[in-house]
Parts: structure tokens; sequence; C-alpha cells
């Protein structure tokens, strides 16, 4: 799980970062990523794909890098992502995660020449860091999969948050993904607020 973070300081990199997103495809609620460096590669807690940890595993998990990094957090609403389409809208939060984090290293001095991006997937920035994109990257990167965790829980959160707000979707089980309870939900009382609507343009409500 270190194999790319060592790589790049090899190749002279001072600060690697990892980076992951979540909430690409659900039907409501925002697209959040997180930019995660660490300081400590040891962890008590298993640091993988979120998508394979439970929720207490998570937050666990969660707990502890926060103790043992630092991290950003980009988010882009439904309103952008159905503006500017859902790459775009996760490309833009990268950017937003990743300056947010660099803002707090600058104890570190990190610059252009000395600090490394990793992406887990497809995702990018626009910014000009040198950085490599990892298909799975967040089976096999640490960073990546702290950065995964982070993305998860804080999103997550807010999903459970707008469930107090529209309690008739069932936010707090789904997170916005397109279950059939969800998908049952919005035909019987149409889209909140808070809906994507080019991701449910095929849905009759």
């Amino acid at each position: 799980m270190l194999y790319h973070e060592r790589l790049a300081k090899r190749n002279g990199s001072k600060i690697v970062i990892g980076i992951d997103e979540v909430g690409r495809g659900p039907l409501a609620g925002p697209v959040v990523v997180a930019a995660v460096w660490l300081h400590a590669s040891s962890f008590k807690e298993r640091v993988t794909d979120s998508k394979k940890l439970s929720a207490l595993q998570r937050q666990r998990a969660f707990d502890e890098i926060k103790k043992k990094g630092a991290y950003g957090i980009g988010v882009v609403y439904e309103e952008a992502i159905d503006a500017i389409n859902i790459a775009q809208a996760a490309r833009r939060a990268a950017d937003v995660a990743v300056s947010r984090l660099i803002s707090q290293l600058k104890i570190l001095h990190p610059s252009f020449q000395n600090t490394f991006l990793l992406f887990d997937g497809s995702l990018s920035s626009s910014l000009r860091y040198p950085s490599k994109e990892i298909i799975g990257g967040d089976g096999k990167s640490l960073s990546i999969a702290s950065a995964s965790i982070i993305a998860k829980v804080f999103r997550d959160q807010m999903m459970e948050f707008y469930d107090t707000l529209y309690p008739r979707y069932g936010f707090k089980s789904h997170k916005g993904y397109g279950t059939r309870m969800h998908l049952e939900n919005i035909s019987r009382f149409g889209l909140c607020p808070i809906h994507r609507k080019t991701f449910c343009h095929f849905l009759k409500t």
C-alpha cells in the first residue's frame, strides 16, 4: 500500500498526497473529494477502499487518519453537477480539496517541484502539480485509501443531515443512491431540492 508513495519520494517528491472521491453515481446530494497527506504509515485500524469497510470500521479509521495526517475536503453540490456534469464537478472538488490541504502544509513549503498527487481512477485536477492516476488506487495506495475513507465518512454525515430535512426519501440509509426504496419514494413524492435533475430525467415524477 506504500509502493506509489515510496516511488514518488524516490523521484524527488517531498509531499505525497492521495485524492479520492465519493458520490459520482448517486441521484441526490453532492460529490465529495478528499485529499490526504500522511506523516505516519503505521495504522492500528484497517485502511483500505472505504467500500470494503463497515460504517464502524470507517469511523475508527477516520479518527486515526486525522491523528496521523492532514486532509482537505472539496464539495460540489447538485446544482453545479447539473450545470457542468459530474466529471467536471469532481475535478472542481478535487481542486478545492488539494488547495485546502496545501494551505495546511505551509510549514513543509509545498511547491510544484516537491509535491506529487496520487489520484484514484480517472479523477484528476486542473492544478499544476505532477500527478498519477491509479486504477483501483484506493486498494493500492495508503494515501488514496485514507482519502477514500475521509470522503466517504464526510459525505455520509452530510446525507444523514439531509435525511432530517427530507425524511421521506430515506437518505440516511441509501445516501442518495438509486435503490428501489429511493426510486419508489421519488415516484411517490417527486424530486426534492438535493436531487440531481440530470440524473433523474428518466424518472416519472
